[in-house]
């Protein structure tokens, strides 16, 4: 029975990197595990969803959305949470061949 890597099965499930699906996967992958890494840092600074909304003048539904699905939060409210959280924020974006960084 032959083996195949995690990398192999995303090829042959997502198809390969660059193409369309798979660049798409990738993204929500990245910002699923966005959304739980903010949900450690709250939980770390012992702040329950309501305390960390009020703190940032949101709802507690829109911490809760943010940990299950970042990828639906608008680049304002993750500098709203990042500053609550006082976590240092740097953006990579790519386009085309060009790359644009933001701190």
């Amino acid at each position: 029975m032959k083996t195949y890597t995690f990398d192999e099965v995303k090829d042959q499930v997502m198809g390969v990197i660059g193409t369309p699906r798979r660049d798409e996967f990738e993204l929500e992958l990245k910002f699923g595990l966005l959304g739980d890494m903010i949900k450690v840092a709250r939980k770390e600074r012992n702040l329950t969803q309501r305390e960390f909304a009020e703190s940032m003048g949101v709802q507690k539904l829109d911490i809760s959305r943010i940990e299950k699905n970042a990828g639906n939060v608008s680049i304002p409210t993750f500098l709203k949470v990042f500053t609550a959280l006082r976590a240092k924020v740097n953006f990579k974006v790519s386009l085309m061949d060009n790359e644009m960084t933001i701190s």
